[in-house]
C-alpha cells in the first residue's frame, strides 16, 4: 500500500493490540498515518491487563506509533487518547473502534454484571472515543487542517458483526452491542456529515480471539468457524484503509462485511411492506388475517449468523 494515500493523517484504533484490530493498525501506519495503538492487553472476557501487548505493537510499527494501554471503556480514557494523538501528532483524522470482549450466555442463564461489562466495552466506549474525537474533527474542518483546501478527510469506522444483525445463540450482550454500533454509525455519519467526517460500519469475517472462542452448537457452527479462522485480518484492514483514504469521501452511513476477497454491502432496516386501513382502526382478527396474508410470507428466518455465511470464504 502507498505511504501517500494517509500520509500526514492521524488514527487512533482500539483493540489495536491483537487479530483485526492490529491489522488494521499496522495498514494505517504503513499508508503513512501516524497511529495510537490503544489497547490494555485484557483477556478475551475483559479480565486482567498487559500493557506489554500495545507497547508491542507500537514498538514493532516504529517512529509514528505510540501505545495507550489504560481500560479504553470510560470518558476519561477516552479524552486521554484523544489528548495523546493530538500532542504527539498535532491532530486526528481517524477514529477506528475495534476493542471487544465475550462473555456468552444464554438470555435465560447470562448475568446482568456480564451484560453490563460487554455493553460498556464494546458500545459505551466507541461513543466515548466518538464523543471525545468529534469535536477536534469539527474544528479541523474549521481550521481547513492539511493542504489549506476545504478538510474532509475525517474518518470513523466502527467495527461491528453479524451477530448484531443475525443474532447468535448465546450472545446476547454481544449482538445487542454490536447491533447499537449500526445506530451509533448512522447518526454519527448523519451529525458530522456537515464537517466532512464519514461513519461507517464494517463487520469482518476473520480469525480472531473472537471466532476461536466460539463455541458450536450445531454442525453449521462448527463448519463457520472452520472456515472463519482460514481467514486473515488483513482482508478487514484493506477495507478499513479505503474507506479512511481519500477515495471514501463521500462513503458514509453505510454497512459493510469483508470475508477474505469478498466485501459485502449491507442492506439496513427500511419497511418491506405496509398495512394501511382508511377510516377505522385495526381490529386483532382483522390484523391476523392480514398478517397472514401479506407479511407471513416476508418474515426473516430464525438463521444465526453462523449458519448464514457458512460458504466457503474465498481467501
Amino acid at each position: 500500500m502507498s505511504r501517500e494515500i494517509l500520509a500526514g493523517r492521524v488514527a487512533i484504533v482500539t483493540g489495536a493490540g491483537r487479530g483485526i484490530g492490529e491489522a488494521i493498525a499496522a495498514a494505517l501506519h504503513s499508508a503513512g498515518a501516524s497511529v495510537v495503538v490503544a489497547d490494555n492487553g485484557t483477556g478475551i472476557d475483559g479480565s486482567g491487563e498487559d500493557a506489554s501487548v500495545a507497547e508491542g505493537v507500537a514498538n514493532s510499527l516504529g517512529e509514528h506509533a505510540r501505545a495507550f494501554t489504560d481500560n479504553v471503556a470510560s470518558p476519561i480514557a477516552a479524552q486521554k487518547m484523544v489528548e495523546l494523538a493530538v500532542s504527539e501528532f498535532g491532530g486526528l483524522d481517524i477514529v477506528v473502534n475495534c476493542a471487544a470482549i465475550l462473555r456468552d450466555g444464554l438470555v435465560f442463564k447470562g448475568s446482568p454484571e456480564d451484560w453490563d461489562l460487554v455493553v460498556r466495552n464494546n458500545l459505551s466506549a466507541a461513543y466515548y472515543l466518538i464523543n471525545a474525537a468529534t469535536p477536534i474533527m469539527r474544528q479541523q474542518f474549521k481550521d481547513e487542517r492539511g493542504d489549506g483546501a476545504a478538510y474532509n478527510w475525517g474518518r470513523i469506522v466502527n467495527i461491528g458483526s453479524t451477530a448484531g444483525l443475525y443474532g447468535n445463540f448465546g450472545q446476547a450482550n454481544y449482538g445487542s452491542a454490536k447491533a447499537g454500533m449500526l445506530g451509533l454509525s448512522r447518526i454519527t455519519a448523519q451529525e458530522m456529515a456537515r464537517s466532512g467526517v464519514t461513519c461507517n460500519l464494517v463487520a469482518p469475517f476473520a480469525h480472531s480471539r473472537v471466532t476461536e472462542m466460539i463455541v458450536p452448537a450445531n454442525e453449521a457452527q462448527a463448519d463457520y468457524k472452520e472456515k472463519a479462522m482460514k481467514v486473515s485480518p488483513s482482508h478487514v484492514a484493506t477495507l478499513v484503509s479505503y474507506l479512511c483514504s481519500d477515495g471514501a469521501t463521500d462513503v458514509t452511513g453505510q454497512l459493510f462485511g469483508v470475508r477474505g476477497r469478498e466485501v459485502f454491502l449491507f442492506s439496513q432496516p427500511r419497511p418491506v411492506a405496509t398495512l394501511v386501513r382508511s377510516g377505522e382502526d385495526w381490529t386483532v382478527e382483522e390484523l391476523n388475517s392480514n398478517f397472514d396474508e401479506k407479511f407471513r410470507g416476508l418474515f426473516a428466518s430464525l438463521e444465526t449468523d453462523l449458519e448464514a455465511f457458512d460458504t466457503d470464504p474465498i481467501i
